[in-house]
């Protein structure tokens, strides 16, 4: 998989406790290995510990306080799943500012696995075509989204995929819709 040159773009990936190891450590990379600055944004300082298993995983840095964060600092927003994450981040006020605002103006948004339990509390998803966790799929359809069993649904500015395997397909949706997103915008100047 080879991902449109991101270099200029700034992604935040919003996560805190509990995150799903391998949906915040892939599409960091990912991005990061496309050019992107990729910024862990969090309501915690110092390190947030990732869910890998059936335990707790390794932790990572955080870069940003979520309280500081904006979305005109960046060209994107990236919500890894895990149980404990996005339902932890759903009840934070900030956090859920924070989404809305990326909302507002257009960017893309990108959750994978339980993280649409945020688009949800945002509420993004009303006659959005979305996917996500198997287990929560009942949830989107009665938030009143049209859940799709695929690797990706892309709906708007909104991006959504299934689970860990799902994230080849993830970051590659994510970088498109940045890139094509930026050329348009650079058209527009």
């Amino acid at each position: 998989m080879t991902l449109p040159d991101l270099t200029g773009r700034r992604i935040c990936i919003l996560a805190t406790h509990g995150f799903e190891q391998s949906e915040l450590i892939q599409p960091r990379d990912d991005l990061k290995g496309a050019g992107a600055t990729v910024t862990i944004v969090s309501p915690e300082s110092g390190e947030i510990r990732g869910w890998k298993g059936d335990d707790w995983g390794q932790s990572v840095s955080v870069d940003a306080p979520l309280d500081g964060a904006k979305a005109e600092d960046f060209d994107a927003l990236v919500l890894p799943g895990g149980q404990i994450n996005p339902d932890l981040l759903r009840v934070d006020e900030t956090a859920m500012a924070l989404i809305t605002s990326f909302a507002d103006a257009g960017k893309p948004i990108a959750a994978v696995c339980h993280a649409p339990w945020l688009l949800i509390e945002a509420g993004l998803v009303e006659g959005k075509t979305l996917t996500c966790y198997n287990s929560i799929r009942t949830d989107l359809k009665n938030a009143g989204a049209n859940y799709v069993d695929q690797e990706v649904a892309v709906d708007g500015n909104l991006i959504t995929s299934r689970n860990p395997d799902d994230l080849p397909a993830f970051g590659e949706a994510i970088a498109k819709m940045v890139s094509e997103m930026a050329d348009a915008r650079s058209e527009t100047v």
